[in-house]
């Protein structure tokens, strides 16, 4: 089962920003494949979270025109990505209640059943 989805992903500088996509693992919150657009790594010494003038990073779920944006957390010496375990849930309530209009708590009851046929 494929547990990626999409995300645009937005490094906010204090007097830019730097725009990339990549892929949320909805098991583990780590953030792979990150592809930035016109931001080149090597050359500017690291990911933007190392510049001096670095503010947050946020991160982007769309689906149908639709949004749900959250923090993401940015490791400055390994250069990783990812999103917490609080802010994980959070993403996966808000996206099932925005996407397809699932309530939280009908997402929680539903989570141990198993399907019959």
């Amino acid at each position: 089962m494929n547990l990626h989805v999409s995300i645009a992903i937005t490094d906010e500088l204090d007097d830019d920003i730097v725009s990339s996509t990549g892929s949320l693992d909805l098991a583990s919150g780590e953030i792979r494949d990150v592809v930035y657009e016109d931001y080149d790594v090597k050359a500017r010494g690291g990911v933007p979270a190392t510049l001096p003038d670095y503010a947050f990073t946020s991160g982007t779920l769309s689906h149908g025109g639709k949004d749900v944006e959250f923090s993401v957390q940015v490791d400055k010496f390994s250069g990783k990505y990812s999103v917490t375990a609080n802010e994980l849930l959070d993403i996966k309530v808000r996206a099932a209640k925005l996407f397809a209009g699932i309530e939280g708590k009908e997402l929680a009851a539903g989570a141990g059943k198993k399907k019959t046929h």
